[in-house]
């Protein structure tokens, strides 16, 4: 097997992509134009959402919901530490401070009676994530969020297809954010969605959105500068594309989940992965397991070089956020120090992303999981590792 070969992630193109981008470079429209406005609806539509407004990035997205939302200097918003981070570091990006709350173990995403714990005079809102495609416990958060007139952020950024209560993740957010760049399951290079029932909110995100060319004859931007963080042509096309073949994707990813839970068994005490109860499907963005207690941080990036090695990309799933210098080191720390958060670290220190894209085949995911094997055996003295 050639080295350099098993990619963590790898974005499908076909010859719709390609059709729809070259119909984009043979017009002349490449920036904000007419599949922008396609796009928009149809994944509101697939979502389950009123509207949507197409953005740079789900960080740029979310920065633009906490300026629409009216969050900024002096105001807290709760989140988990454990987290792909651009989202929540969209708090920093805004003035606002970010509170860190611990997570449920099993789960990875933020517990609602942690985050109750954290809820202070200055607090605002809660951002919570639907961690690596498993859907955060909306009901309580919701509660939570309704006892004490908070506002309730959803980061779907991982988990697309996923459903909660019968419902689809990113309906459960008075705003929900999704990120399209890699490892999406739907990917446009980068790019990223919101998406709300409320039209006055929808109509400030596109006003703070980007100033468009009709406002360009005007001598001012008002009171509420916006941002150049629209969504091009280009990425509208991509995602169009993508979207159109999304179910299919989705439906041949879970293969690949299959060939793992299998290849799996050949360790002692695997555990099957979790599914938390309301939960009805989870549509995982990697497939990531947890090392034993054994593993410390550095005998996992022992294991992610090895892995290299043998030509297969992984990744530490989670640097806690807390635990990262602009946050440890901040004069208006909260909670912040290694220790405070001992579910969010023991995850963080040991979890492990392997590849999971429709491009592998059940011979590259045995081929994975036997060199995980060996790695974990060579490194953790036969300790086994935990899903």
């Amino acid at each position: 097997m050639e080295l350099d070969e098993i990619a963590l992630s790898e974005p499908e193109c076909g010859a719709r992509e390609i059709e729809l981008v070259n119909a984009v470079l043979q017009s002349s429209r490449w920036s904000d134009g007419p599949l922008l406005e396609s796009f928009e609806t149809a994944f509101a539509g697939w979502c389950g959402r009123a509207h949507a407004v197409g953005v740079a990035s789900g960080t740029l997205g979310t920065w633009i919901a906490l300026r629409a939302l009216g969050l900024g200097q002096g105001d807290e918003v709760i989140c988990a530490s454990h987290t792909w981070h651009q989202v929540a570091q969209a708090i920093t990006l805004a003035g606002a401070t970010p509170v860190f709350a611990e997570i449920d173990y099993w789960s990875g995403c933020l517990s609602a009676a942690k985050a109750q714990q954290k809820i202070g005079p200055r607090t605002r809102a809660i951002l919570a994530g639907n961690t690596n495609g498993h859907p955060a416990a909306w009901g309580p958060l919701r509660e939570l969020a309704g006892t004490h007139g908070l506002t309730l952020i959803e980061d779907s950024t991982e988990a697309l297809g996923s459903r909660y209560m019968g419902r689809n993740v990113g309906t459960f957010g008075d705003v929900s954010v999704f990120d399209f760049s890699s490892p999406s399951a739907l990917c446009t290079g980068e790019g990223g969605m919101l998406v709300t029932d409320d039209e006055r909110l929808a109509h400030e995100l596109r006003y703070l959105r980007q100033r468009r060319v009709a406002d360009r004859g005007s001598v001012s931007v008002g009171s509420r500068v916006p941002l150049q963080a629209g969504m091009s042509e280009l990425t509208a096309a991509l995602g169009l594309a993508q979207l159109a073949g999304l179910d299919e994707r989705l439906a041949r990813r879970k293969q690949v989940e299959a060939w793992y839970h299998e290849a799996m068994q050949s360790f002692e005490g695997i555990k099957p992965p979790y599914l938390a109860e309301d939960v009805e499907e989870v549509h995982w963005m990697l497939y990531v397991v947890h090392l034993g207690k054994r593993f410390t941080q550095s005998a996992r990036a022992q294991m992610i070089d090895d892995m290299k090695a043998c030509g297969i990309e992984t990744a530490a799933y989670s640097h806690p956020l807390h635990e990262q210098f602009h946050y440890m080191n901040s004069g208006d720390a909260i909670g912040r120090k290694r220790g405070t958060l001992p579910d969010t670290e023991r995850i963080g220190d040991r979890a492990l992303a392997l590849p999971l894209h429709t491009q592998l085949d059940a011979d590259q995911v045995r081929y994975i999981v036997k060199t995980l094997k060996d790695t974990a055996t060579n490194v953790g003295a036969g300790a086994a590792i935990y899903l």
